[in-house]
């Protein structure tokens, strides 16, 4: 039984394979590409179909390269390897192309270097090639294979960003046709949505969102939202409703993408109709801007209905104030503000004037006395139900307004 190595050739340090090892294991190659391939379709049934199918020639120089390249590497270390590199990187876009993760290659590789080692040793037995020379070796070739991984995987990612970007691209053509209006471009978005895999839904909900959106938002969102966050008025679409048990997902998934971003949630439309939704979800961040509607990190159309519809049309409103409220227009500021804040309360409530006076905070007989002035400005007009609904309706916006009033020449 041979004696044990000496403890100094065992602790040797590694270095760089003598060139003359490229000349032992050159001859080896042919055969033990073979035996690779053999072993690799064995474990992996799918590249036993490349093998076999249009691209075989090209797997087959792959491997060749790979190998050759380590080869001549040892050799020659300064030996350029462009060749092998892009052959790698086709390998890791067909897997893109392919739809499969990178295990499967990262796999096959492996086995490629254990083949390759467990032949090294036994070529080392009939050189009577030192222990230190074989494991140098090992640790040469796992370095290279981690190379032709990493080749590999940008090949993959490359694929993948090309595919991720093409399909945002036709996500965002997507949503602009939804938002162009009614009716919706049946021939143009239904050839978008074939490409992009996107089924229209039934109804929708939009979402507009504070400008600038972080990109990195999209990684949080499910597949099927629309987004389109470098627009100057960032918004998406999500498809279905954020209300009820199947709505409660997609909006704790809404909520972990935001984390710090805040929007202003559309109301759930008809798919047609999507444009309304991000029209009314953009006034109610308008709105919060002009502190109308108090900030929160996602406000709800929905809970503002009144407002919304109330200060949909700034000028109109303008116009309707100054008409409805005419009979006032000739008295001084303060007086004209505190007849017009007793006749909305009067209108929204139609209590008695001690439950007038307990909301303005002045006594019965100020609001009696405040009611009987009104009465003479505005004779029947307030008996009128459609005059009276105009002089309500006028007066809540200017409340929502924070008591701002068009001029008297509006």
């Amino acid at each position: 039984m041979p004696s044990a190595a000496p403890s100094s050739e065992v602790e040797e340090p590694l270095g760089p394979l003598p060139p003359e090892f490229a000349a032992i294991m050159r001859p080896e190659l042919p055969s033990l590409i073979k035996e690779i391939r053999v072993e690799v379709t064995r474990t992996y049934p799918e590249f036993a179909r490349l093998l076999d199918g249009p691209n075989s020639a090209v797997i087959r120089l792959g491997v060749e390269q790979s190998l050759a390249a380590f080869v001549d590497r040892v050799a020659e270390p300064t030996a350029p390897a462009g060749e092998r590199d892009e052959l790698c990187r086709r390998f890791g876009r067909f897997e893109a192309y392919e739809g499969r993760s990178l295990d499967s290659l990262h796999g096959a590789y492996r086995i490629g270097a254990r083949i390759a080692l467990r032949r090294a040793k036994r070529v080392g037995r009939k050189y009577n090639l030192s222990p230190t020379l074989i494991l140098t070796f090992a640790d040469a070739l796992f370095a290279y294979v981690d190379e032709l991984e990493a080749l590999s995987r940008e090949g993959y990612l490359e694929v993948q960003s090309q595919s991720t970007d093409r399909l945002d691209s036709l996500h965002r053509r997507i949503l602009h046709l939804l938002l162009a209006g009614h009716p919706l471009p049946g021939d143009a978005l239904t050839e978008l949505c074939e490409q992009a895999g996107w089924r229209i839904p039934e109804r929708v909900t939009l979402v507009a969102l504070r400008a600038p959106a972080p990109v990195h938002l999209r990684t949080g969102l499910d597949p099927d939202v629309l987004a389109d966050l470098g627009d100057p008025q960032p918004h998406l679409l999500i498809p279905g409703s954020l209300e009820g048990p199947d709505g409660a997902a997609r909006l704790d998934m809404l909520t972990a993408a935001l984390g710090d971003t805040r929007c202003a949630l559309g109301l759930t439309v008809p798919t047609a109709r999507a444009s309304d939704s991000i029209r009314w979800a953009r006034r109610v961040l308008e709105l919060i801007d002009e502190q109308v509607i108090a900030d929160g990190p996602a406000v709800r159309c929905a809970d503002h209905l009144t407002t919304l519809w109330l200060l949909s049309d700034p000028a109109l409103l303008d116009r309707l104030a100054a008409l409805e409220l005419a009979p006032l227009s000739g008295l001084t500021g303060n007086r004209r503000a505190r007849l017009l804040d007793t006749l909305r309360v009067w209108l929204t409530t139609r209590g008695t004037a001690e439950h007038v006076g307990d909301i303005l905070g002045v006594h019965a007989q100020t609001v009696r006395y405040r009611l009987r002035n009104l009465d003479a400005h505005f004779g029947d007009r307030l008996t009128d139900p459609e005059r009276r609904f105009a002089t309500e309706a006028a007066l809540r916006a200017r409340h929502l307004q924070g008591h701002r009033h068009p001029s008297d020449d509006a």
